[in-house]
């Protein structure tokens, strides 16, 4: 029988993958988005991306945490 502390390190390393590549799609599609309106619409190019920075920003913020809560349940 296999030993449950080698899934929790199987599922942590897992979840970590996930929030990884969930973050960088995210920030993708942000970026894809505020290009695309930054072409149709130059003098708003500002505007659009301090929105598009504060967005990435607070989804790395939300990526960070999911790091951190994978560390934490591997490291238990």
């Amino acid at each position: 029988m296999a030993d449950v502390g080698n899934f929790a390190h199987l599922s942590s390393g897992f979840g970590a993958a996930m929030v990884t590549i969930g973050a960088a799609y995210g920030i993708g599609r942000i970026a894809g988005a505020a290009m695309d309106g930054s072409a149709r619409n130059p003098q708003a190019s500002g505007e659009v991306r301090v929105s598009m920075i504060i967005s990435c920003a607070l989804i790395e913020g939300v990526a960070l945490f999911g790091e951190v809560v994978c560390m934490i349940l591997a490291l238990k």
